[in-house]
């Protein structure tokens, strides 16, 4: 499609990305800090025993801990900001950037409800609203928005589990697979 033809992101769900970054309560601080740097993430989804989302740890709330002297294996659930930021997928994306600076937060959660479960989908950041203002075409940001191509589940396990394996292997260099 051409540019000219292909229409510019207006609503939350043309910009927002498919996939949220969770962890367990029960997640040390050191880990969530290392996943957020690592993926480049605003914050991490902290998740009860039964999949619903109990709060998030922003990078405000790491930097908190630090300013506080909390040690780095302190589990997310004693830090995290129990009020998820969510926002719907159909509001204008002015609106949506209003809300974040009316709302002091750097991203909004689309969150999903199946078999009495609400959990994270997707996400909306500062990031990717820079993207759209840094822009030179709607193709600059294909990867993102309802219509993004995406992995399969299985790939994105795949990759996961690879990845898991590769941290445990470098933190035990004895073990082999």
């Amino acid at each position: 499609m051409s540019d000219a033809a292909k229409p510019l992101p207006r609503l939350v769900r043309d910009l927002m990305s498919v996939g949220v970054y969770t962890c367990p309560l029960e997640t040390p601080l050191q880990e969530v800090a290392r996943s957020l740097l690592e993926g480049q993430l605003e914050a991490a989804v902290v998740l009860d025993d039964y999949g619903h989302a109990a709060g998030f740890v922003s990078q405000d709330e790491l930097v908190r801990a630090l300013s506080l002297g909390l040690p780095p294996s302190t589990p997310a659930e004693e830090l995290m900001n129990p009020d998820l930021p969510t926002i719907p997928p159909d509001i204008p994306l002015t609106a949506a950037a209003q809300l974040m600076l009316d709302q002091g937060v750097r991203v909004f959660y689309l969150t999903h409800h199946a078999g009495g479960i609400e959990y994270p989908a997707a996400l909306i950041t500062y990031q990717h609203l820079l993207r759209l203002l840094a822009m030179h075409s709607p193709d600059d940001l294909h990867d993102l928005g309802i219509s993004a191509s995406r992995k399969l589940p299985l790939e994105i396990f795949l990759e996961r589990r690879d990845a898991a394996r590769k941290r445990f292997s470098s933190r035990n260099p004895k073990h082999e697979e």
